[in-house]
């Protein structure tokens, strides 16, 4: 059977030509109102975005989503979040991957005569993947456009996820002690001065994505695997018996498994959806700045307004914040050695994120356009003054989402409502990584057996509501509150159901049983809301989504009843059964969850 394509690791990367896509020249900017002066020109005055990015040494820009921190790069992003916005489909979008009838032939197989059993596409996030595969045994390349290297921003996650990837046996915990560089607990919900929310360990580490890449390259590397730094994706032909991966330089490598990591903005990707325009996108932008005198605690999720205008567009606004150190972690750092900060970080470091959902076929307003809001709105939401904070680097991203996620792409395990693909990338990297090796090992590489790696998830279907309501639709009769109203009596309505309830949502793991018990404790408490959440949301989407809601009411009954039947009958199998046919069983039953 052909070995096909498998795009399966979630790695939302906000930098697209950190991914093969070859970026523009460095125009623009402070550069060219240079030159017009210099002819005696009178230019547009530079936006204070641009004056401030312009202060800040952007540094080495490295894959995945925040890689890229200069204001060229910012730039280039808007003219991609431009054309998303026109994107139609399109039969002309350029061919990456192609299927080649009968078996490879050996004078096609490039320079070298090595076949690995899998090459990953994409090394920021696709470098956990392959380690987990290549300590397992199989022969994992990598390529990778830039190199391979974690941002200096931190990732944030909670403990339970980060202890996943112990659990695989790629981390081990004193490592974890060594990425994590802030604990920053308790952390606040909150929606206009309705009320607030305080919880505890849920996404309250910062770890360093520098040091935990580097500590998985170089396990990778030690476990046999290869690297192929600076080189980008050029093609793909799928044989019957095996792929071979042509390169940029002309150099072609070949393997048995293909895995696309590059992102929502991967060729594959766009070559599946031929350039179909995004059913919803979230527009991130932000700063990493000094200054911040009170630094103990941070926002999940926080809206300090109603509707704003930003450019031509209303968008609801939503804060998230991060403090580089807490108290606690303070002290502990403190105890046993008086030390100095670490470069990137220190006890007045915060980052502040915000972010906005779009319906891209309304439009939406630029990421400059976002930014020149951040910094009127961010000193009065923070209450500091901005003059008086040290802007150490600005953040900016894009993360489109669709309805019909389950087709596979390389964001087809994340959240819609998430604009980060590491916690997503934990949840399933054990399963997908155990899958992956059977497969491989046991050579169901049929597209058929692929697909029960990365199946329909109705959790992730039916959140694609939430992204939706929480969007600002022109045209729609609803108050410039009703998200804020919404988003309130929601999470007041899972505060009082309790922890079991509140915690799955907040760490994006949409589950039947709290979600029933939350919708119809709103309904009965808050029933003068329903009429403007079918305005809002529409009456299709609605009925749509109810389709993903009873799929995940029977998916949660599988999981309940019929999965520990099937363990039980599966464990009484297993002597005499082969290990490939009992592979194929524990696909089937891992998908029940």
């Amino acid at each position: 059977m052909p070995p096909p394509v498998l795009p399966l690791v979630s790695a939302a990367a906000a930098s697209p030509w950190a991914r093969g896509c070859r970026p523009a020249a460095r125009r623009g900017g402070c550069r060219s109102v240079r030159a017009r002066a210099a002819a005696g020109e009178a230019g547009p005055a530079p936006s204070r975005t641009q004056m401030i990015m312009e202060k800040i040494s952007s540094g080495e820009e490295v894959g995945g989503a925040g890689g890229a921190y200069s204001y060229n790069a910012l730039k280039r992003l808007d003219q991609i979040w431009s054309s998303i916005c026109q994107e139609q489909v399109d039969s002309k979008v350029p061919v990456v991957v192609t299927r080649v009838q009968g078996p490879l032939v050996d004078n096609d197989r490039g320079a070298g005569s090595e076949i690995f059993d899998v090459l990953v596409c994409g090394g920021t996030l696709g470098i956990f993947v392959a380690t987990a595969l290549s300590s397992k045994g199989l022969r994992v390349g990598i390529i990778e456009r830039n190199i391979i290297k974690g941002r200096e921003q931190e990732w944030n996650i909670s403990k339970k996820e980060l202890m996943e990837i112990v659990e695989i046996g790629i981390l081990s915990e004193a490592e974890v002690e060594q990425i994590i560089s802030s604990d920053f607990n308790p952390n606040r919900c909150g929606f206009e001065n309705k009320g607030e929310i305080w919880v505890e360990n849920i996404l309250h580490l910062g770890i360093s994505p520098a040091k935990l890449v580097e500590i998985m390259k170089e396990r990778f590397i030690s476990s046999g695997g290869a690297i192929f730094e600076g080189h980008s994706l050029s093609s793909i032909s799928v044989h019957d018996d095996l792929a071979v991966v042509k390169l940029s330089d002309g150099d072609s490598l070949t393997c048995r498994l293909v895995i696309d990591a590059m992102g929502n903005f991967s060729p594959i990707v766009r070559q599946i959806r031929s350039g179909r325009k995004p059913d919803g996108v979230c527009l991130v932008v932000g700063a990493c700045a000094r200054g911040f005198d009170r630094n103990t605690t941070s926002d999940i999720i926080f809206s300090s307004s109603s509707v704003k205008r930003a450019g031509n567009s209303g968008v609801q606004l939503f804060w998230e914040v991060t403090a580089f150190f807490s108290i606690s972690t303070l002290i502990a750092k403190f105890r046993d050695e008086l030390r100095a900060f670490p470069a990137g970080s220190g006890p007045t470091d915060r980052t502040t994120y915000m972010f906005t959902y779009i319906d891209p076929k309304f439009g939406g307003p630029k990421l400059e356009e976002l930014l020149e809001l951040f910094w009127n709105l961010m000193p009065v939401y923070q209450d500091v003054i901005l003059e008086n904070l040290d802007i150490r680097r600005v953040i900016f991203g894009i993360f489109p989402t669709y309805r019909d996620r389950h087709v596979g792409d390389a964001s087809g395990i994340q959240s819609p409502v998430s604009f980060g693909g590491f916690g997503s990338l934990t949840r399933h990297l054990g399963r997908l990584s155990n899958g992956i090796y059977e497969a491989v090992e046991g050579d169901f590489l049929d597209t058929y057996s692929l697909r029960l790696l990365n199946p329909y998830m109705p959790n992730l279907s039916a959140s694609w509501l939430f992204q939706r309501a929480m969007s600002v639709r022109p045209r729609v009769n609803v108050s410039p509150t009703f998200v804020n109203e919404l988003l309130f009596a929601n999470f007041q309505s899972m505060q009082k159901l309790g922890d079991s309830v509140l915690r799955p949502f907040l760490q994006d793991v949409i589950q039947f049983g709290p979600l029933v018990k939350t919708l119809g404790l709103v309904m009965v408490t808050r029933p003068q809301i329903l009429p403007s959440i079918f305005k809002q949301v529409g009456l299709g989407v609605i009925l749509e989504w109810s389709g993903h809601f009873l799929m995940l009411g029977y998916y949660a009954f599988l999981s309940t009843y019929i999965e520990p039947v099937l363990s039980l009958g599966l464990n009484h199998c297993r002597q005499g059964t082969n290990i490939n046919g009992e592979g194929i069983l524990k696909h089937g039953d891992m998908e029940l969850v």
